[in-house]
């Protein structure tokens, strides 16, 4: 009654032992089924008019054969001395009021929801009159396209000439391009209902006029104008219509084992997770995270320690929130079977409720998403990208003597090469994914593509259905051999000529992982900058070698280029010199922009993260990215400053550089995430006059630093382990890695449905004793066909040698 924090009967002692605090309310409820036929018809759900908390329900039994009762009571601590409430007699006023204003409070999650969720949608006045064309249109059951352009999602239908239209453009980047609200305009024809809604049920209808969703009594008979039979409209399972995931349906199937009875898993490791709207990328990673011993380790097996050390609010503590679901997945607690005399009961009344099984890990994302511009949203997110935020948390949060994402973190040697004089320099950098590009040319069924696109052009054109997808089918070798391929380096200087020149940059893994994530490059942009998904099958191996990738170091007969920094040219107006520096800064590299844009970040971010790390590439912009993915404004778009902004908003970009002449913090975080030390980083700008560029060219020439004195290197690593950049190095062993032998075995895989990753759905599988396991939300089955060649991210452990 002093902090407002709820804990379970096995956390209480804990708590009052930890703090002292003696007074707690306990509430409790009691599910009763109802007496059939008692006081002659349906009785309320509740005995209790006061709904404690605003505590969610359990929807299986929120029915007409269950009633909820309420109790509520104080209990004094340490003689857990029970009060019953309402108690007006015995209690101080104060205390009576602190109690009425808990048990009438709103879910904090729920204040998080729109309350438009709760708004009740009124009838729309055009629906009773509304006037329909006899035009002959008829709508196809699938298939659809805006009539204006190429847009196949979002799409509505005029209920008064039946076009189909596309919808409005959000900021997030999903929506269409405002055909609909354009046709509106010039015809003032007012509802227009949204394809992929209509079900038997109703659908979403929206008025131009009315400015808001409405509801038609009249859809029934406003569809059939248009040849549209609502009962054949179904709902599938996660609340995805089937007219919503066409013509990918099969990929939907596939991937969730539709079609094919899935015997329920039950126990310690097999417990299912809620999605609380959009979270199921957060649940599928969690499930394969939980599934490393490393991390079982870590945080559940020091479960005790971490609850008895957690702050005085754990609701904010990152390492309490990670052992708390651990726990929830691994105790096997929420994950009982039902039991038999249920079962028979079920059989008998020919019907089958769910058990109530599985956590919901509404604390946990509400923690870990703080701040964030995408994950704190209830959108839909890339999976690789919140991996990438966990493994910063992790870092920045330390368990143990141990980091256990260490098992995921590996060093990439990079051997740049000057075209014309084939001079070489070799750097490194740590890395937590092997991202395979797809080799979209090395596809092995090209005659049946062809085929398909043109069968798919004559259903479009004829408005019919389109026919069966054919997807992709591309070999992994031919992935892998695209990841080794030499990529061009834009912009690239040599020292070797002290001139631009064309260079080529191969990557090899200078250290193998413990645990191999390898990322299936599927989402790209369009011509038209709208992201896309490759809807492509990978024939992805159950045991990979990789050994062959191994990086070798400068070899015999190769010459490395010079340690020369590109010159530097300066204005001798200092005018001149601003305008100069602002000029520079425009130019972005939009290369680099979009091979960021395609891991999953935002746009905007990726533009900021390029600029502000003067166009250095895609790497070095990455770990600008991974720096500041938690910055209230990571996603806002980049403003370039004026003529008489450019040395304050270059402090502000870089870090103020303090009056003992120390570099920006900004750009020393900048060249610890490559893989160097602090004080390495310091010494190079210092050298360089904080020249982000140079100073990483004075490194390369100068590979040996002083050395330092055991208390600098500590203050060093105490600085370090504070940093937010999940690249940090510390001490002078270099990157803590676990090297070893390149060869491993699959374990799990997430896998995406949908376009984008701005819509769909994530499901996991996963390889536990010896059999395949889907882990769909809430749903833990033993999996028939794990469709391993359509997956997004792979999970590989090493094999022992």
């Amino acid at each position: 009654m002093n902090t407002f924090l709820g804990f379970g009967r096995e956390h209480i002692e804990r708590h009052y032992r930890k703090t002292g605090q003696c007074v707690y309310l306990h509430l409790k409820q009691h599910v009763i089924e109802k007496v059939p036929g008692a006081s002659g018809g349906a009785l309320p759900k509740r005995r209790n008019a006061k709904l404690f908390l605003d505590l969610e329900r359990n929807s299986d039994l929120n029915s007409d054969d269950f009633e909820y009762e309420d109790e509520a009571k104080l209990v004094i601590f340490p003689d857990h001395y029970e009060i019953s409430l309402p108690n007006i007699e015995e209690l101080p006023a104060l205390v009576t009021i602190a109690c009425d204003a808990l048990l009438s409070a709103k879910s904090p999650y729920r204040k998080q929801e729109p309350d438009s969720w709760e708004e009740e949608l009124q009838a729309s006045k055009h629906a009773k009159a509304l006037v329909q064309l006899d035009n002959g249109v008829r709508i196809p059951p699938s298939g659809w396209k805006c009539s204006k352009c190429d847009l196949r999602e979002n799409l509505w239908l005029n209920l008064t000439d039946g076009s189909v239209l596309c919808g409005k453009w959000f900021f997030d980047g999903s929506g269409g391009n405002g055909h609909a609200v354009e046709h509106y305009k010039e015809t003032g024809y007012p509802l227009a209902v949204k394809l992929g809604t209509i079900t038997p049920d109703g659908a979403d209808v929206y008025s131009f006029d009315e400015e808001e969703p409405v509801l038609d009594p009249h859809i029934a008979k406003h569809l059939a104008h248009f040849g549209i039979d609502m009962l054949q409209m179904q709902v599938t399972e996660n609340g995805l219509r089937d007219n919503d995931i066409k013509p990918r349906v099969s990929e939907w199937e596939v991937i969730q084992e539709a079609g094919v009875k899935l015997k329920p898993m039950y126990g310690p490791g097999y417990t299912g997770m809620k999605n609380l709207g959009n979270s199921c990328y957060l649940n599928a990673v969690m499930q394969a995270i939980f599934s490393i011993p490393e991390f079982q380790r870590a945080y559940v097996g020091n479960l005790p320690r971490i609850f008895d050390y957690s702050p005085l609010d754990p609701t904010q503590d990152f390492n309490t929130q990670m052992a708390k679901l651990g726990h929830g997945l691994l105790s096997g607690q929420y994950s009982k079977p039902p039991m038999k005399s249920e079962l028979i009961e079920q059989v008998m009344k020919e019907e089958h409720k769910p058990q109530h099984n599985g956590i919901s890990p509404q604390m946990f994302k509400a923690f870990i998403s703080k701040g964030h511009p995408e994950f704190s949203s209830n959108r839909q997110q890339d999976a690789q990208e919140f991996f990438l935020h966990l493994i910063n948390l992790v870092e920045r949060n330390p368990v143990g003597s141990e980091n256990p994402s260490d098992v995921f973190r590996f060093l990439v040697e990079e051997r740049t090469q000057c075209c014309q004089s084939r001079k070489v320099r070799y750097t490194e950098r740590v890395d937590y994914i092997m991202q395979l590009p797809v080799a979209m040319e090395a596809a092995t069924n090209k005659d049946e593509l062809i085929a398909y696109e043109l069968k798919r052009r004559e259903a479009e054109a004829a408005r019919r259905p389109p026919p069966e997808l054919v997807r992709a089918k591309i070999p992994f070798s031919a992935c892998l051999q695209a990841f080794s391929e030499p990529n061009n380096v834009e912009d690239f200087w040599s020292s070797a000529l002290q001139a631009k020149s064309a260079g080529v940059k191969t990557s090899r893994f200078a250290s193998f992982p413990e645990y191999l994530v390898v990322q299936i490059k599927k989402f790209t942009f369009g011509l038209d900058w709208i992201p896309k998904k490759l809807d492509v099958s990978v024939d992805m191996p159950d045991f990979l070698d990789i050994s062959h990738l191994r990086a070798r170091g400068l070899q015999p007969g190769e010459e490395e280029l010079p340690d020369i920094a590109p010159p530097i040219v300066i204005p001798d107006d200092p005018k001149d010199r601003t305008t100069n520096h602002l000029m520079e800064s425009l130019d972005i590299d939009e290369s680099s922009v979009m091979q960021l844009a395609e891991m999953g970040f935002p746009l905007e971010a990726c533009r900021k993260a390029v600029y502000y790390t003067g166009n250095l590439g895609a790497e070095v912009a990455f770990n600008w990215i991974i720096a500041h993915m938690e910055e209230p404004d990571f996603a806002e778009p980049l403003v370039i400053p004026a003529f008489g902004e450019v040395a304050s908003s270059g402090a502000a970009a870089f870090g103020a550089v303090g009056l003992d002449n120390q570099p920006p913090e900004e750009m020393v975080a900048i060249i610890i995430s490559m893989g160097f030390q602090r004080n390495l980083a310091i010494r190079a700008l210092k050298a360089t006059n904080n020249n982000l560029e140079r100073a990483l060219e004075w490194i390369f020439s100068h590979p040996e630093p002083e050395e330092e004195s055991e208390p600098a290197l500590d203050m060093m690593d105490m600085e370090n382990n504070a940093n937010a950049n999940i690249l940090a190095e510390t001490g002078s062993e270099g990157p803590r890695i676990k090297d070893g032998s390149g060869k491993y075995e699959l374990f799990g895989f997430i896998s995406h449905m949908g376009t984008s990753t701005m819509s769909g759905h994530y499901v996991c599988h996963l390889k536990k004793e010896g059999r395949w396991v889907i882990y769909n939300d809430l749903r833990v089955c033993a999996s028939e066909r794990p469709p391993k060649d359509l997956g997004y991210l792979y999970f590989y452990h090493r094999i022992p040698s």
